[in-house]
């Protein structure tokens, strides 16, 4: 895929394309601590009728670093995307997030649901799931919470700032774990993230992600009842030790109609099962 830089209103993104610009277009959001590179490889297995773009949201990837907790809002991501979006001319798309990026997908599928034909959310919670949401983390936190460690730490003021510049190498393989140390995940991939990280102020726009979830709340607290009227698609990878299998109860409460498909991985499991990720979206994106 290529890259190029888009300028709207609401700032500078980085955005990744397929060369097949007449294609469907589906946009692909990654998550954190990842970019729009999170998609080469499960886009190498896509049906070539469809059109990728993946732009990198605010804060990470090569887009513009706010540094104003307030534009990390999920919702204000969201727009973001709309506005980027707008600027090529897509009206109706198909519709993939990983990670933060699942949420901003379900934000702007709440936003915009005439304009997503279909959505798939990957390795992240639900917002219109409460209930299964709730115990997922009754679990988590009566193991003591461990698993939220990273996000705490990122909530902090100043510690990400003082403690990751310099050390962005050792802070990105962490996240990735044996799956970056094995090559499942490809080396090239991680040296992405890390030049990424590099980026000046990075540390304070990744933790940004975290800080801003006291400003999301009351409002994904008002989320809770509404349901997801396209045809959805949850991908989830049962290795995951901090969105783990609980979160999937009750999920058919959120949807109007929803699939779930369970890989063997880890949290990236877009990254670490390219091609089992690209099939099911193939599927999905081709069922009647």
């Amino acid at each position: 895929m290529k890259t190029h830089l888009i300028t709207v209103s609401r700032g500078t993104f980085s955005v990744r394309e397929s060369e097949n610009q007449d294609g469907i277009p589906v946009v692909m959001l990654h998550g954190w601590p990842e970019s729009s590179y999170c998609w080469e490889a499960v886009s190498a297995f896509l049906d070539p009728r469809l059109r990728v773009i993946a732009p990198d949201l605010r804060g990470l990837g090569d887009s513009e670093r706010t540094l104003n907790v307030e534009a990390y809002r999920k919702g204000a991501l969201a727009r973001d995307v709309i506005e980027i979006l707008d600027a090529l001319h897509i009206d109706t798309f198909f519709l993939v997030g990983h990670d933060w990026g699942g949420i901003v997908a379900q934000e702007l599928a709440l936003i915009v649901p005439q304009r997503v034909e279909r959505l798939v959310t990957m390795n992240i919670a639900v917002l219109t799931n409460p209930k299964g949401t709730g115990e997922a983390r009754r679990i988590i936190f009566g193991n003591g919470g461990v698993a939220f460690w990273y996000q705490y730490f990122q909530q902090q003021p100043m510690l990400p700032e003082t403690m990751i510049k310099g050390n962005e190498a050792v802070w990105i393989r962490y996240f990735f774990g044996k799956a970056g140390q094995d090559g499942t995940i490809p080396a090239e991939a991680i040296a992405e993230y890390i030049r990424c990280y590099r980026i000046e102020n990075t540390p304070a726009t990744g933790a940004a992600y975290y800080r801003s979830m006291a400003l999301d709340a009351d409002h994904w607290a008002g989320i809770g009842k509404k349901k997801f009227s396209m045809p959805s698609l949850y991908v989830h990878g049962k290795k995951d030790s901090v969105i783990i299998p609980a979160f999937l109860k009750h999920i058919e409460d959120g949807f109007d109609d929803i699939q779930v498909a369970s890989l063997d991985a880890g949290h990236f499991v877009q990254e670490e099962k390219p091609r089992e990720v690209a099939d099911l979206l193939n599927d999905f994106f081709n069922r009647s």
